[in-house]
């Protein structure tokens, strides 16, 4: 056990001396302080104390970014460096929150920082025992939609807040009965007044079955059961009963714990919302990048993980859109992978892109307004984004699909003057 470590990588930002400042990210994050202490003996230093593995001196910045920071001297530079620090695993054993903590506890707080982000970091293997990883990912969701040679096409309840049970179910019917594979909540529906959950599943779950007796095939609609853990858990069972095939929860607003003792009793995948994101990321020198955050939820057991899409509605670039899509696809600890979610102002026109930037089709594209936004209708709307799929699967152009399938035509005509 004495052999295995945890690493960590990290964006710094600081006017201290590099070296200087990797060691106060060190000393604060194992058994050190501003002083040595009774009782931190050689020995113990020597067996638990973090270890800096690797310093690259990345840059040089005229001004901090962050405000608060200790200047080391008026005419210090700044630098941008790429540290790596490695912690033995006795510091906190197999403890999925104790290892956040490690790894992204005081560090942003430290003094000497203008900027500090956590870029990513590995365990030992066998970490996966106790904590196992996605049940289902995609495989098992691909599973239980019927979809095996494309992505799954879904989209998402609009407006989020104020419909009925009975508006959500109508809604419902026209999508799954367009074509659609998958449904899910809005974040920020509950279990509001308007719209109690058990209600709303009986009655949109009455839909989805009615449809898969007629046609075979049942959608996959992931309501939004977050809350307190017993609500939760009451809430997980009442899907079961009534034949659901996921749940969605908050992640962020759920918390690490609360989501990983979910994951270990559900029997259903658990679609990953990630909202509240930006606060760890918005930031280039602070917080988190996500291929780091990914794998805290999958070990945690998340089966699905929001990543955006390419040209989305909101600030995050592409670069960083198709690194979060591969870092979910990536090998990590023996864990199963969780299925990248698409979403964020996609439709047809970024399908053939986003198949070109990461070669894989193992993952759900979710399009709101890219589908019931559709001049001739969802139904049309639906065919236009499998369309665009099958274009990218057939290496053809867009424009060259198009010719010959009205549906997507209608979109490059109609939403190409609205992003």
């Amino acid at each position: 056990m004495l052999a295995k470590r945890i690493k960590a990588s990290y964006l710094i930002e600081t006017s201290f001396p590099p070296d200087e400042a990797a060691e106060v990210m060190a000393g604060e994050q194992s058994c050190g302080t501003f002083i040595k202490t009774p009782g931190e003996s050689d020995h113990l230093r020597r067996n638990h104390r973090a270890t800096v593995e690797n310093i690259e001196i990345l840059e040089t910045v005229g001004r901090p970014t962050l405000s608060g920071a200790r200047i080391y001297k008026e005419s210090a530079v700044i630098n941008r460096a790429r540290v790596t620090l490695s912690w033995p695993i006795e510091n906190i054993g197999y403890n999925l929150p104790n290892l956040v903590s490690t790894i992204a506890g005081n560090l942003f707080e430290l003094a000497p920082f203008s900027g500090l982000r956590l870029l990513d970091f590995d365990i030992p293997g066998d970490f996966a025992e106790a904590y196992p990883g996605p049940a289902h990912g995609i495989a098992g969701t691909r599973s239980l939609v019927g979809v095996y040679d494309r992505p799954i096409i879904g989209t998402i309840i609009k407006p989020s807040v104020g419909l009925t049970p009975s508006q959500t179910a109508q809604q419902t019917k026209r999508l799954i009965e367009a074509g659609l594979d998958f449904i899910k909540d809005d974040e920020l529906m509950g279990d509001p007044p308007h719209s109690p959950f058990d209600e709303r599943v009986g009655k949109v779950m009455e839909v989805i079955d009615g449809h898969a007796q007629r046609t075979g095939k049942k959608a996959m609609y992931a309501f939004n059961l977050s809350g307190d853990i017993d609500d939760m858990l009451n809430r997980h069972d009442y899907l079961v009963q009534m034949g659901a095939t996921c749940a969605m929860v908050n992640l962020n607003a759920v918390g690490i714990s609360a989501v990983e003792y979910f994951t270990s009793y559900s029997q259903l995948p658990v679609h990953g919302h990630r909202n509240g994101w930006g606060m760890l990321t918005r930031c280039d020198v602070l917080g988190m990048d996500y291929p780091a955050y990914q794998k805290i939820w999958r070990l945690a057991g998340v089966d699905h993980m929001h990543t955006n899409g390419i040209r989305n509605k909101f600030c995050e670039s592409d670069e960083s859109v198709i690194r979060s899509i591969r870092s979910c696809l990536a090998p990590f600890a023996d864990l199963r992978s969780p299925m990248p979610v698409l979403s964020s102002g996609q439709w047809a026109g970024q399908t053939v892109d986003t198949f070109a930037a990461i070669d894989s089709t193992d993952l759900m594209y979710l399009c709101g307004g890219g589908i019931v936004g559709h001049p001739a209708g969802m139904e049309a709307g639906v065919k236009s984004i499998i369309q665009g799929w099958e274009a990218a699967l057939s290496g053809k152009s867009l424009e060259e699909y198009a010719k010959d399938h009205v549906e997507l035509e209608e979109a490059l005509a109609f939403f190409s003057n609205k992003t």
